[in-house]
């Protein structure tokens, strides 16, 4: 498994990371052995935040969690990703099968170019979309934990289409019809 490490408004000892690594590597007997973490640290009102995001093979796992120990939040952040893949064991193995966590050859980039102005874009992301039916764009978007999700529609020849979450609690679609 690869590591990055990000910190905002914090400068952490080399132990922190040496601590992050032994315990993001739990994850490892769940994914291939080219997973990416990235984990941010930072720090905002006595509250030491951790942010982990890993990658593995086409699935993004994301946890955000805050405590007055970084060590805590370490801990906090690895039980919220191995509660995501428990609870979503079946559906993950399923697509295990389908081959879903086979890496394709992706590219990401980002870019970031603070402007002034009401209609500004400041982020921009490009990233490979995999062709995959709507469920799995939902699970995706649960595990991100995002309010929508962008994904090429296998159930639509591969159409580009938006999940996103709904106020009831239910899920929408958005599809492309041309």
């Amino acid at each position: 498994m690869k590591f990055q490490y990000s910190e905002k408004k914090v400068k952490l000892p080399e132990n922190v990371h040496a601590y992050a690594e032994k315990k993001v590597m739990k994850l490892a007997r769940y994914f291939e052995d080219d997973a990416e973490a990235l984990i941010v640290f930072s720090v905002e009102k006595n509250r030491n935040n951790v942010e982990l995001t890993v990658h593995g093979a086409g699935t993004w796992f994301r946890a955000k969690e805050s405590t007055s120990d970084m060590f805590a939040s370490i801990d906090a952040s690895i039980g919220t990703i191995e509660g995501q893949i428990r609870k979503n064991k079946t559906r993950l193995a399923r697509r295990l099968r389908q081959d879903a966590f086979v890496r394709s050859a992706e590219e990401t980039s980002f870019a970031e170019e603070p402007e002034q102005g009401d209609l500004t874009i400041t982020r921009f992301k490009s990233f490979y979309m995999k062709p995959m039916r709507r469920e799995e764009a939902v699970l995706q978007m649960n595990l991100l934990n995002h309010s929508f999700f962008a994904f090429r529609d296998e159930d639509n020849g591969g159409s580009f289409a938006v999940v996103y979450r709904r106020d009831d609690g239910g899920y929408g679609l958005i599809d492309d019809i041309g």
